[in-house]
């Protein structure tokens, strides 16, 4: 059972392989087309990234976008979630810590006096 489990694995992982090679497969003798400047009005100092251009080329991979501007909106309104569940972990944090002080206040610390006074 075991070795027929490694065999569908190693199956598995060279088909994988050699689906993952042909699709990432280097352009050869491709040029690198020149970055326009970035406007002057653009805060960011990224520029542009070439787009690989030639005869050879098979162009880029199915929903790969290369265009910066494209990745800077992505990447900002990624940031912008991020801060937002942060923001949200810190209100359930701050939540339960508050619960936790009342619970300790209001029921553990009274029976403890209770109990000590009983003594």
């Amino acid at each position: 059972m075991i070795v027929a489990e490694a065999v569908v694995v190693a199956a598995l992982l060279a088909l994988a392989w050699n689906l993952l090679g042909s699709a990432v497969r280097p352009a050869s003798g491709g040029a690198v087309a020149a970055a326009p400047l970035a406007p002057a009005d653009d805060p960011s100092p990224l520029p542009d990234i070439g787009v690989i251009a030639g005869p050879t080329s098979r162009g880029p991979l199915p929903g790969l976008n290369l265009n910066s501007a494209f990745w800077r909106a992505r990447l900002g309104e990624l940031n912008r979630e991020q801060v937002q569940l942060s923001e949200l972990e810190w209100r359930v944090v701050h939540a339960g810590m508050a619960a936790a002080e009342g619970y300790v206040e209001n029921v553990v610390l009274p029976a403890v006096r209770r109990a000590e006074r009983a003594v």
